[in-house]
């Protein structure tokens, strides 16, 4: 006997709001209603629980809630269907209540193509309910429709426990489109999820290509080594590391794809005289000044440009023909530069005139400022009479007024680190500034002579701009692989963060030129840093001192701002969010929360969810590996989800150790384990006596 629409509904009933607020609605659970399991809806399922659904009748359908909290009162009244004992004695009662946060609506859509029942969630609420409205268990389409909700849901990612096991998928272009925070203890499976989402992302694309390669990219930075062998079934994907092996490629990061800022930080340059200097010499030594043979006369047009561009800024920003601080250090740069404006023989006649006529103003101006009580000031008319007498000059041996605007120092055109010194070297001394940039130069003459840094930083004389981005961020239509991946393990600290910066800054560089070129079109990329609160940690605004760190974080403040706009997507993997940068956290659209036991890391995942949200990351600290809170904007609700299982062979290494089958010399299945330890081996490897072991072979010693 089937019951009748009415009917049916009535027995969905579990109990009447006896509160509303716009934030929590209060609940009188009925006495009938299921204390443990309910079998209402035709299938087991427990209720009453913590982080379940629950509906309200409204206007537009159903209002969706969430059960917040669970508790029993005593009351006066016990209220008994078909029961008028009001008039009983007045004792004690208790009677379960429940708050509830109030999530969005669900609206009838009709039947779909298997006859049943379909229905659509939206987030956000029009309309609240009253005092005495009935709250209903939903059916199972129902509790499927409200996690299986929203548009273009192409990625399996897992299944809701709390939801009838419902499919939970979303929609790339939200989940990496506006920047995915991965965050959770150490264990909890934040590793494999991250490979996953790549993983399962490139498996849907595949099948939407008919079996051909994704046009994606996935450019992984990865300071433990974890991910080398994550995507080896996959085909052609790149693994860059310092030691190069079998399957795995020389990561080369050359020192001509570092900026001014970059190297300004390395060799911790003054900003007062060393920083200038510094950027001086990488727009000469990127300009071709030292990089390439030219004759004498090209040289000394090179030469004089260099002068006619330091004497424009000597003269716009000292004023050194009035209330100029240090006069005499104009006089001593004049001196120097007279050295350098000798006669060549292959000179000709008209370049000859018109650098003794340089000259003589450099004598006249030197010899007015002699004497015994001589006065360094200079006036104006006297700087504007040289600056055009070296203009002229320059434009005699054929240069022109383009050719005096100063080259970005910025341009990644190459350059090796010998010519960087030369460069310095010159700079300082027409600057007049050689004895205070001694200690900058030593510090890159350390970076010169590290052979750890050349493993990195080296020359790579092979290596162009365009072969760099074609591998690193994938060649045309993915062709070369849609994943990089980027071992950072075995950096040097010295520069482990100023590399993760180029690599970080030239792919946003890149992907803004792309943009430049196709009309406002973008190249979608995704980059993924692992162990973000490393890289992307909080700094102090201190733009006197600051280091390599700080000026790491500062890229990623920039993706995570203006990324989107480009293609570039960012998803951040890390177990401190209390020290990450809040730009970049707070610019993270969607949250992926696995177990988080540390009160300061909660309290700051809190302040991240809207206050009516927050009961539900009550759950965070008891969370199960791979279980995680998925909210944001890539789910149209928070939901609990169980994260799909990686295989073994596709898990990045990040495995807890495993101490007892080492001790007792077996493992789980009673499989022998052997760790036997050659330290030798290690400690030529180490001190890169001989060639790196393979890790394979070391691991084949476990079977």
């Amino acid at each position: 006997m089937s019951l009748s629409p009415l009917a049916y509904a009535d027995s969905l009933r579990i109990g009447t709001i006896d509160f509303v607020s716009p934030d929590e609605i209060k609940v009188l659970i009925d006495i009938e209603a299921p204390d443990g399991v309910a079998l209402n809806t035709g299938t087991p399922r427990p209720f009453p629980r913590i982080n379940g659904y629950v509906l309200i009748p409204s206007d537009e359908g159903h209002l969706v809630a969430q059960v917040e909290w669970i508790t029993i009162e005593r009351s006066q009244y016990p209220k008994r269907k078909g029961m008028q004992d009001f008039g009983l004695v007045d004792l004690p009662y208790p009677l379960r209540k429940m708050s509830l946060n109030p999530l969005g609506g669900l609206t009838y859509e009709g039947k779909d193509s298997k006859g049943s029942d379909a229905y659509r969630f939206r987030r956000g609420v029009e309309s609240y309910p009253t005092v005495g409205d009935a709250v209903l268990l939903p059916t199972q389409n129902q509790l499927r429709a409200i996690v299986e909700s929203g548009d273009n849901r192409r990625v399996l990612i897992g299944t809701s426990p709390l939801a009838a096991n419902a499919k939970v998928m979303v929609d790339p272009d939200r989940l990496f489109g506006r920047h995915l925070a991965v965050l959770g203890n150490t264990g909890s499976g934040k590793s494999c999820s991250v490979a996953g989402l790549i993983r399962w992302s490139m498996d849907e694309a595949r099948k939407a290509c008919g079996g051909a390669e994704p046009n994606a990219r996935f450019i992984v930075l990865d300071p433990n080594g974890e991910y080398a062998n994550t995507f080896s079934d996959m085909s052609k994907v790149r693994v860059y590391a310092v030691e190069p092996s079998e399957g795995v490629e020389q990561l080369q990061i050359p020192l001509w794809f570092w900026n001014s800022t970059e190297w300004g930080v390395f060799t911790q340059a003054s900003a007062k005289t060393q920083r200038p200097t510094l950027v001086q010499a990488l727009r000469s030594v990127r300009d071709g000044v030292f990089t390439t043979t030219v004759t004498p006369s090209h040289e000394m047009r090179r030469y004089l440009r260099t002068l006619v561009s330091i004497l424009q800024l000597e003269r716009n920003a000292g004023s050194p023909w009035a209330r100029f601080p240090h006069p005499k250090n104009l006089l001593e740069k004049l001196k120097k530069w007279q050295e350098g404006l000798s006669d060549q023989e292959t000179f000709q006649d008209d370049e000859k005139t018109v650098l003794g006529s340089v000259r003589d103003k450099l004598t006249a101006l030197i010899n007015a400022r002699g004497g015994q009580y001589p006065t360094y000031d200079f006036t104006r008319g006297e700087i504007d009479e040289l600056l055009s007498l070296i203009q002229m000059a320059h434009a005699t041996f054929g240069g022109s007024d383009t050719d005096i605007l100063p080259i970005d120092a910025d341009v990644p055109r190459s350059f090796t680190g010998d010519q960087l010194l030369r460069s310095v070297e010159a700079t300082a001394e027409l600057l007049g500034v050689s004895e205070y940039v001694e200690t900058m130069q030593m510090r890159i003459r350390t970076l010169l002579s590290d052979s750890r840094m050349k493993v990195v930083s080296g020359d790579a004389k092979d290596l162009s701009l365009d072969d760099w981005l074609r591998n690193y961020i994938c060649d045309d239509q993915a062709s070369n692989g849609a994943v990089t991946v980027i071992n950072l393990s075995l950096v040097p600290a010295e520069v482990v963060h100023i590399i993760t910066a180029v690599v970080a800054r030239m792919t946003l560089e890149a992907l803004q030129r792309y943009r430049k070129l196709h009309h406002g079109k973008t190249l979608p990329t995704v980059l993924v840093m692992e162990e973000a609160h490393t890289f992307i940690k909080r700094y102090k605004d201190d733009a006197e001192n600051q280091n390599s760190a700080a000026i790491c974080c500062q890229v990623f403040e920039k993706i995570a701002r203006e990324g989107r706009k480009f293609g570039l997507g960012l998803v951040l993997s890390s177990q401190r969010p209390s020290e990450l940068s809040p730009t970049v956290l707070s610019q993270c659209n969607s949250y992926l929360l696995h177990r988080i036991s540390n009160d300061r890391d909660q309290e700051l995942v809190h302040k991240l969810v809207p206050d009516n949200l927050r009961g539900l990351l009550r759950d965070l600290p008891s969370l199960p590996s791979r279980h995680a809170i998925l909210l944001g904007w890539a789910s149209e609700l928070p939901v609990l989800v169980q994260m799909n299982a990686l295989p073994e062979q596709h898990r990045p290494k990040s495995d807890d150790p495993d101490f007892w089958a080492v001790w007792s010399g077996k493992d789980s299945k009673d499989q022998p384990v052997g760790r036997p330890v050659d330290w030798k081996t290690i400690a030529d490897d180490w001190q890169q006596i001989n060639a790196p072991v393979d890790e394979q072979d070391l691991e084949s010693n476990d079977e």
